[in-house]
């Protein structure tokens, strides 16, 4: 069709819009269980796994956020979401509107392609590969 064509050219920005908006929702996970902000309800001791994902959230969020070492930042998140549907959810139920790993296959999927796209426009890996 015609009219999409002309939006290829676009895909680099596209990117990076996903890329920056993935991002900064998983910061905002990474802070709710660094830092209980925003405040949720499941507020907890921060030990082994639980400190490690919010250390994970954050930091591979921000990395996210600016488009820097996005394709191993990417490995490392789609690999922790994996692990956490697996681990949290699948054991709940079966399908994922049931256990809540909606989310978790969602940034899994998006990290898996961010491996394989790269940073879009936008990232400051575009200026380290010049």
């Amino acid at each position: 069709m015609k009219l999409f064509e002309g939006l290829a050219q676009y895909q680099p920005q596209a990117l990076a819009v996903l890329r920056i908006m993935t991002a900064l929702q998983f910061i905002e996970h990474g802070t709710q269980k660094l830092f209980n902000f925003p405040a949720g309800a499941h507020a907890e001791a921060l030990t082994g796994i639980a400190l490690t994902s919010g250390i994970l959230e954050f930091a591979g969020g921000v990395l996210l956020l600016l488009g820097l070492f996005t394709r191993p930042v990417a490995f490392l998140l789609c690999g922790e979401m994996a692990i956490a549907y697996f681990m949290a959810h699948f054991p709940r139920d079966f399908f994922p509107v049931n256990n809540g790993g909606d989310s978790a296959i969602s940034f899994c999927f998006i990290f898996l392609y961010l491996i394989f796209a790269g940073a879009g426009a936008f990232a400051l890996d575009n200026r380290r590969n010049a």
